[in-house]
């Protein structure tokens, strides 16, 4: 029984890894992060929801704001390309007559 248990799990070992590591004959080690891939315990028990990071208005603040600046920079320099260019020019209309 342990024997094909040790077997199934170097199997699943061996299936886990990328396609282009499986043929190449030598040992090579691949940098990754711990991941959880099974659901259950060998006793059929279930494992604990992993821990959730959550970053709130920090994650909302440091996406947000970068990219309205970045927004409003390109936008004033596009502005003052057009009106160099006389593209687009707004009129100064003077309807006090």
């Amino acid at each position: 029984m342990a024997a094909s248990v040790s077997a199934f799990s170097l199997l699943r070992v061996r299936l886990a890894q990328p396609l282009f590591l499986r043929g190449s004959g030598r040992s090579s080690t691949v940098a990754s992060l711990p991941k959880r891939t099974a659901v259950t315990t060998s006793t059929g028990a279930l494992y604990p929801k992993p821990e959730k990071v959550s970053f709130g208005l920090l994650r909302v603040f440091s996406v947000v704001v970068p990219f309205l600046y970045l927004g409003t920079l390109i936008s004033k320099n596009f502005a003052a390309l057009l009106e160099e260019h006389d593209i687009f020019v707004p009129e100064d209309d003077d309807d006090d007559d």
